[in-house]
């Protein structure tokens, strides 16, 4: 993706077909609210229908949100910036990621596209269940709700004036990602975890370009 050139403005077409190409816009209010709703159920059937002690979510919530984080970080890291050897797989990177690299700003695509992010979730709900047993019930709201609150992140960085507070990082770290390097700074929730896995930009003068190239673009 490094030889995309970035536009601040527009928007492109992924595919021919009208319906494969309505599926990939999304408004990110969509995805976040149902995250959201399903993780409250879950977690009002856990309460309500089963003999999990409710305390226990005291733990595994916050747990669930922390593995969506990490979860996040390995995917934009490992998947959506893989290193493709054919023009297939660069068209493929592209498709899946690499479009909004090239315009950060089309609102339409800055949440993955919910039938994809539902097959995505009931895949980790499985894992999960695995691994965690009838805990999940407790475990996997966090999980949702991690990734709700990433959606709103991600699209919150991408359409909105930093704020004047320590929030302001977020902005300034995903700013580096898109406008310095985009082999490093791939959190986006949760900047730590490019600090722990060294994936960190290698200057501190980019730091100070990209937050003086994001205040250009705002």
């Amino acid at each position: 993706m490094s030889k995309v050139k970035i536009k601040n403005q527009g928007t492109t077409s992924l595919f021919e077909n009208r319906l494969l190409e309505a599926l990939t816009r999304t408004h990110f209010a969509f995805p976040v609210t149902m995250y959201l709703m399903v993780s409250l159920a879950i977690l009002v059937y856990a309460a309500l229908k089963t003999d999990l002690e409710m305390w226990n979510a005291l733990y595994m919530f916050p747990l669930g949100l922390i593995t969506f984080s990490l979860v996040e970080y390995c995917i934009h890291r490992f998947v959506f910036h893989f290193h493709p050897t054919t023009e297939k797989g660069e068209n493929l990177k592209y498709k899946i990621h690499g479009v909004h690299h090239e315009f950060p700003k089309d609102k339409d695509r800055l949440v993955m596209p919910p039938v994809l992010s539902i097959v995505l979730a009931v895949l980790f709900y499985g894992i999960f269940s695995v691994l965690t047993g009838k805990y999940v019930l407790l475990f996997f709201p966090g999980f949702l709700s991690g990734y709700s609150t990433y959606l709103f992140i991600h699209y919150a960085v991408h359409r909105f004036r930093p704020p004047r507070n320590f929030l302001k990082i977020l902005w300034t770290h995903h700013a580096l990602h898109h406008y310095k390097s985009e082999d490093t700074a791939f959190g986006v929730s949760m900047p730590v975890w490019d600090y722990l896995f060294n994936t960190m930009p290698a200057h501190a003068r980019e730091v100070n370009e990209a937050k003086q190239k994001m205040h250009d673009l705002l």
